[in-house]
């Protein structure tokens, strides 16, 4: 489990005395108790590992725009020090699918739905998002779909 991973990072950064790694992972923990939290009250609770996938995605896609925005307003600094935060976070996601392995699902999920139009794009994308949520990065996927289906 990824979670496990998780804090075995941890104590080997902290014996290391890798203060950047140590930060960046204990950022990670610190995010998913808050999604625990979170789902205390919820009514289905999703898979351990999707938990995890689903946040450390969303820490990729913050950590993308954040040093986007630092780099154009010459903060290079600041947006190295992201750059390692977003190195770590990777580290521990899934190997994500191709560019050419996304489409290829996309196609195989737009002729089982039978999406013909832009209008379909909903169907495809819940069946995507359902089957390799873990391992595409869904923002790349929806241009992808637009592009397939337009």
């Amino acid at each position: 489990m990824i979670r496990e991973q998780l804090k075995s990072a941890q104590v080997t950064a902290m014996k290391a005395g890798d203060k950047e790694r140590l930060a960046a992972v204990r950022l990670i923990l610190a995010k998913l108790k808050d999604r625990d939290i979170e789902l205390r009250t919820a009514t289905t609770v999703p898979d351990d590992n999707a938990i995890v996938v689903e946040v450390l995605q969303k820490m990729v896609k913050q950590r993308r725009e954040s040093i986007e925005m630092f780099t154009t307003g010459g903060r290079d600094e600041l947006a190295a020090k992201e750059q390692v935060e977003l190195d770590v976070i990777q580290s521990f996601l899934p190997t994500q699918l191709s560019e050419a392995e996304t489409a290829a699902a996309i196609e195989d999920i737009k002729a089982e739905v039978g999406a013909t139009s832009l209008k379909d794009m909903g169907k495809v994308m819940a069946v995507l998002k359902e089957r390799h949520g873990t391992v595409i990065d869904m923002s790349k996927a929806s241009s992808l779909v637009k592009a397939a289906l337009g």
